[in-house]
This record gives structure tokens, sequence and C-alpha cells, in this order.
């Protein structure tokens, strides 16, 4: 790492031109985490033109995380693209003191959160704690359009934890498009809560995964309310809705939906998946790509698919 940092700054010069650095599926285990902290830290401060970091997958720790996060909020760069997907960086934020401000540069502008549009935290083992702390990141980055935390068991009190933000966001028309939360360790109570803000976003959601969290067919019905809003990609794989889950959201009032894709796969609905789908079908015009694998539909669900493919064209 000191010979990449150092190969990238010109002898002399206070900063360097890189836009874009990634490191991925790498092992610093061996290397002296005081050292690799530095030796990036001081890449970064120099980097007024870079726009995108990329350490995902290096078992990077919560100590690394810390000091390239307090580099970022002290550079002047314009960072566009942030992912540390992958690493182990759980208690990362927790030295910050967010009521007071304190996080913020010396200049009391965080420019590198300002300009961010890309948040990656996926696979971290994050924390509901960490939630907490991440609320008050998020409102710092008023350019934010994509976020990512996927794999990370934050539960329904790391969603209640963020539930502010996301209604903060419904007043101001806030950009962001996509939000991943597969594999959060969440149930239908903080998911409930949750599509019943994203559904009064002044910009609805384009994408939203709540892939692999064991929800039930409780949340059917936030479910239905939350697709009369314009989100086009829409995964709900794994999240055990069975037979029952399916009928309720077939009964469900469907009209002029904007899905584009869904991912309804590995639910078990069997009859009831196909039944729902000859309904969607007719209520989505734009729909182009479904997943509905793994849910034990039986020989008689084809024809009732065909059916409404055919009326639908």
């Amino acid at each position: 790492m000191d010979t990449i940092c150092g190969s990238l700054c010109s002898s002399g010069a206070e900063t360097h031109q890189i836009h874009h650095f990634s490191i991925s599926s790498s092992s610093f285990h061996e290397i002296d985490p005081v050292s690799l902290a530095h030796s990036l830290a001081s890449f970064l401060s120099s980097g007024r033109s870079l726009r995108s970091l990329k350490l995902c997958d290096n078992n990077l720790d919560r100590n690394f995380a810390k000091s390239v996060f307090s580099t970022l909020l002290d550079s002047s760069c314009s960072l566009t693209s942030f992912d540390l997907s992958e690493n182990n960086i759980s208690g990362w934020l927790s030295i910050f003191n967010w009521k007071s401000n304190t996080f913020l540069s010396s200049s009391g502008v965080t420019k590198s959160l300002q300009s961010l549009r890309i948040l990656k935290l996926g696979g971290n083992n994050l924390q509901k704690d960490d939630a907490g702390n991440l609320r008050y990141v998020l409102v710092q980055m008023p350019s934010l359009e994509i976020l990512d935390l996927s794999d990370n068991p934050i539960e329904d009190d790391g969603i209640r934890s963020l539930i502010p933000y996301f209604a903060e966001a419904s007043k101001s028309c806030s950009p962001l498009t996509d939000l991943n939360l597969g594999s959060c360790e969440l149930s239908s109570d903080g998911v409930i809560l949750l599509l019943d803000v994203l559904s009064t976003l002044a910009r609805p959601l384009n994408s939203l995964s709540l892939a692999d969290n064991g929800l039930g067919s409780q949340v059917a019905e936030a479910l239905g309310k939350f697709w009369g809003t314009s989100i086009q990609v829409l995964n709900l794989e794994g999240i055990g809705l069975g037979p029952s889950g399916f009928r309720k959201l077939r009964d469900i009032r469907m009209e002029n939906l904007k899905l584009v894709k869904l991912n309804i796969s590995k639910n078990r609905g069997g009859i009831e998946t196909a039944k729902f789908l000859s309904k969607l079908i007719l209520h989505a015009p734009k729909l182009v790509a479904v997943n509905a694998a793994y849910n034990l539909m039986p020989a008689e669900s084809l024809p009732l698919i065909c059916s409404a493919l055919k009326t639908a064209k």
C-alpha cells in the first residue's frame, strides 16, 4: 500500500490527479494497520480530483474504516462513489459525537459527503447501533442516489433508527433511487414501518431489495400499497410469502403499475404464485422480467400465466 499510494503522487506535488481508486479482494492482515491507514490517508488528503474510492473485500476492520472516513471528512475531493463492502467494520462510526456535529470537517463543510451519490456498505457485520450512527452521516449526503446496506444484521431496531432519515427525505425531494436491505435480519414489523414511509417519498424509489428477510405474509398489504408508487425494480426473493402472501397480494388493487423487474423467487407460493402473476401481468404494462423460481408451482400454473401473457399483448 505504501508503494502504491506513494507512486500515485508525483514527487513534491501537493495533490495528485487520480479520479478512481480501487483495491478489491486483497488481504492486509500482515501489514501494520497504523502504517496502512496512514499511507491511504496521505493519498486521500492529496486527492482533490478523486471521484470514486473502492476498498471491497479486503478484511479491513473498524479502526481502518474510521481513519479513512475521518480523512474523507477533511478532504477537499468531490467523491461521488464510496464502496467499503465485504469488510468487518462494525462500530466504525462510534467515535464521532454526532449530536455536537464534531464529525464535520474543520471548515464546517463536508464536501466529500455532499457530493456522494453511491454508498455501498454491504456485508460489513453492521449492527443496529451502526445504523443509528449512520443516520447522522446520511443527512450530510444530499446527493445520495444509491444506498446498499445488504447482508448486515441491523434488525428492526436498525431500520427504526434510519426511518427518521427516510421521513426527512420524503419532504425534501431526496434523489435517493436505489435501496438495498437484503439479508438484514428484518421482520415484517420493521419493514411495514419502512414501506409506509417510502410510500410517501416525494420522489419515489426506482429500486428496492428486501430479499432474504423473514417477512412472511404479514407484509403483503404494505407491499401492495408501496408498489402503487413508481417503483420499477423490486426484489422480494426468499421473504417467506407462501401461498397466503401471494393470495393477499392478488387481492390488493393493481392499476397501471410501473414495475419493470420483479424477483419473487424462493417464496414457496405454489399455485397462488401463478394466480398472482396472471393478475400482475395485466396491470404492469412495462414489466419485462420476472424471477419466480423455487415457488413449487404445479403444472396447471403454466396455462394461467400463458393466458395472461396473451391477454396483455
